[in-house]
């Protein structure tokens, strides 16, 4: 595909576009792209949901009353299902595991589609010279102003910098990867994608999708 691309200093201001020529398929595969953010989902839960038992809870195994000749329905123990503050029947417990891989080929085809609906929609955005030498959110603050004034965006590094990463960690809506392990969730989780110089190139090596 070919397009074009904004670029934006990392001082400020837009500097030129910059053309964008790949090979990202002939179509998008939302099935593929909605298999692999199934999957990502999935193994970021957590799982922590519990509940107990008859043998987990605390407390006697006294009947509350005798069998017969009390005029009231017979029970065994208070930790039956049906008492208040007893167990739980068919409730989440914790041996679950949600965990599970896509093959690595279907994952990177996902990324590829995500990439390519990302620069036909307009949403990714090059920033030039973006380097720190020491943490600082407020010289990024004006970037994300001009570059991403609304919805959530994806800081796409070409390598790790903790300095960079450092200054954009605590907006809200920001989130910060880098190009040789962003995936196609957090391109599809994002509006804007905003790359640092360099990082589009890693993430087309990554998925075959590099000219020549």
């Amino acid at each position: 595909m070919e397009t074009s691309i904004p670029v934006f200093d990392a001082s400020g201001g837009a500097v030129s576009e910059r053309a964008f020529d790949a090979d990202l398929g002939d179509s998008m595969l939302f099935r593929t792209m909605k298999d692999a953010v199934v999957q990502y989902q999935a193994n970021s839960r957590v799982g922590s949901a519990h509940t107990k038992v008859r043998s987990e809870l605390a407390g006697h195994k006294k009947k509350p009353w005798r069998q017969k000749k009390t005029g009231r329905a017979r029970h065994g123990d208070r930790r039956s299902p049906l008492w208040v503050g007893g167990a739980t029947v068919f409730g989440p417990r914790n041996a679950r595991r949600w965990h599970y891989r896509l093959p690595r080929k279907q994952r990177l085809a996902a990324l590829r589609s995500a990439l390519a609906g990302k620069l036909q929609d307009g949403e990714v955005k090059e920033i030039k010279g973006l380097s720190m030498e020491s943490p600082s959110a407020k010289t990024v603050r004006p970037l994300l102003s001009e570059c991403a004034p609304h919805g959530t965006s994806l800081i796409l590094l070409a390598s790790r910098d903790e300095a960079i990463w450092k200054s954009f960690r605590n907006f809200p809506r920001i989130s910060v990867r880098t190009a040789d392990e962003v995936n196609a969730y957090d391109l599809l989780a994002s509006k804007w994608v905003l790359a640092q110089e360099g990082a589009l190139d890693v993430v087309l090596e990554r998925v075959g999708g590099k000219k020549g």
